[in-house]
């Protein structure tokens, strides 16, 4: 039977390598060196080819959730960030009736939806809600879709990934696979681990998941493709400035992060200081001081 990770007495101790970065002869980003030539340019426009990290801005949050705090007026909360991110994640919606087109950003469209938190019991039953065609006409350089590993739905959601994979090599677009964490499921490494890497081993070109306190080289480690982590709930600035930190330091590409940005008491000041630990090699201290820095000559 199968490696069930710690479910089966081993005979061999787990290797993860984690001091070995994973080649990528000819390109700069990890497990996308054998790509088509369109498929690298969109991941380009997504990662920073000086350092292979990405700072990505997520306000895709109302497909679901409806308008969340922060995001009631997106022409208004969002677009001041727009010049500091390298890659805006949202929904076709927004897109077209708020982000100008003039915006040299990439894009990360959300490919998948279908249930809101009117029935949280029903988050997992998703479907896609983006055609290729659509994704193509607003010029996507990455499809997101959401995979529940562990849920009951767990089968829908993959098949809804390696059918958007499908699609989108025809025409050189990267999927993202993101790592759904509902209250039933886990939170652990081992989990992350396996589910990065079911998403990794199904085509997708990059994985979203959550940053774990512990063991998280390991997660970047055994993922063949770029990871970027979540933002997650709200947190003290300072706190999120060390979680990005921290997951970069551990093999992570970049971050996708909302409300830790957008629900900041200083939203433009917060993403410059996030922009100065992906990009700028920032401590998050250093960068922690920039914000308040920032904030105070917001406040004159």
């Amino acid at each position: 039977m199968a490696d069930l990770d710690g479910n089966q007495q081993e005979k061999k101790e787990k290797e993860y390598f984690t001091q070995v970065s994973q080649e990528a002869p000819g390109f700069f980003l990890k497990g996308s060196h054998q790509y088509d030539w369109g498929l690298k340019n969109r991941l380009s426009r997504v990662f920073n080819p000086k350092n292979g990290r990405t700072i990505m801005l997520a306000f895709d949050h109302g497909y679901f959730q409806g308008p969340a705090t922060g995001l009631e007026r997106v022409d208004q909360t969002i677009l001041p960030l727009e010049p500091y991110c390298d890659c805006l994640m949202l929904t076709r919606g927004i897109q077209r009736a708020v982000i100008p087109a003039s915006t040299q950003k990439a894009i990360a469209l959300r490919a998948s939806g279908g249930t809101s938190m009117a029935r949280p019991d029903f988050l997992s039953d998703e479907v896609l809600a983006c055609s290729i065609e659509d994704a193509i006409r607003l010029n996507a350089s990455v499809l997101a879709v959401q995979v529940f590993i562990g849920s009951e739905h767990e089968r829908n959601t993959i098949h809804n990934m390696v059918r958007l994979i499908d699609q989108a090599n025809r025409y050189g677009i990267a999927v993202m696979g993101v790592v759904a964490v509902g209250t039933n499921m886990e939170r652990t490494p081992k989990y992350f681990r396996m589910a990065t890497r079911i998403m990794a081993e199904l085509g997708c070109h990059m994985v979203k998941c959550y940053h774990t306190e512990t063991e998280f080289e390991t997660i970047t480690s055994c993922c063949p493709v770029p990871i970027v982590i979540a933002g997650g709930k709200k947190r003290p600035e300072l706190d999120a400035l060390r979680m990005a930190y921290q997951a970069c330091e551990q093999g992570a590409s970049g971050v996708d992060m909302g409300r830790n940005i957008f629900q900041s008491d200083a939203p433009i000041p917060m993403m410059k200081a996030v922009r100065g630990v992906v990009h700028e090699g920032m401590k998050p201290e250093e960068a922690f001081d920039l914000y308040n820095t920032l904030k105070a000559e917001e406040g004159k």
